[in-house]
């Protein structure tokens, strides 16, 4: 049995990968901003440094930390206020950096830790301006992290889901129009469900899998890379 902390857990995927580490019997801690969708053992704000600090060092020992937080904004960059930039950058990006901050300070044995980016990152999707540089900068501190954190057997990677069903992303499918355009996209003309992303979070998180670092998993049906054939 493991021992994993899941920051933002609160979120479709945190929830789903929380469900699935503790049916395969691991000892599973997690934290949220309040109580609502779930009931956090750690109620925290996910950017404040030292509130992360502190939950991971109190979790301690652990085997691996996930962090799930993020937003939703689509706009063009001529659309988006200073407000709403910083807002992305300090849910997506100061999070993942806090996440990782605590890790390289109390994981001093090793273990993995498992940042959440986005296709988005990877490929040019339009209106995605903000979160596309903030889950970028995910995947930049993620291979650096990486490198300087190697020497201590901590391994640090990163998923990037396609457009994945949760109450994040409901309103970008709430008609029916709009989730076949949203399908469409992805190569394998479907889109994302929580346990998808999940299994792929738990299997960076499993310490069978030491000889991972460094890398972007991308759980989302072709997005980030494949381009789907046009359909007349």
């Amino acid at each position: 049995m493991a021992r994993f902390l899941l920051i933002a857990a609160s979120s479709g995927i945190g929830q789903a990968t929380a469900d699935l580490l503790r049916q395969d019997g691991h000892d599973v801690i997690t934290t949220a901003r309040g109580e609502g969708r779930i009931e956090p053992d750690i109620v925290l704000d996910a950017s404040d440094f030292e509130a992360v600090d502190r939950a991971v060092a109190d979790a301690a020992p652990l085997d691996g930390v996930a962090c799930f937080a993020g937003s939703m904004l689509l706009k063009p960059a001529h659309l988006t206020s200073r407000e709403q930039f910083d807002e992305t950058v300090a849910a997506s990006l100061t999070t993942a950096f806090a996440t990782v901050r605590a890790a390289g300070r109390h994981l001093r044995s090793g273990g993995s830790v498992v940042l959440v980016s986005s296709a988005a990152a990877l490929a040019g999707l339009a209106n995605h301006d903000a979160i596309a540089a903030a889950k970028a900068g995910v995947i930049g501190l993620m291979l650096s992290a990486a490198s300087s954190y190697a020497s201590q057997n901590l391994r640090i990677n990163a998923v990037a889901p396609g457009l994945t069903r949760t109450s994040l992303t409901a309103g970008l499918t709430a008609s029916e129009q709009s989730r076949r355009v949203s399908e469409a996209m992805h190569a394998l003309g479907r889109l994302g469900e929580p346990e998808d992303v999940a299994r792929a979070v738990a299997f960076l998180l499993d310490p069978a899998n030491s000889w991972i670092t460094g890398q972007v998993l991308g759980v989302d049906g072709g997005l980030g890379h494949v381009r789907p054939k046009t359909r007349i």
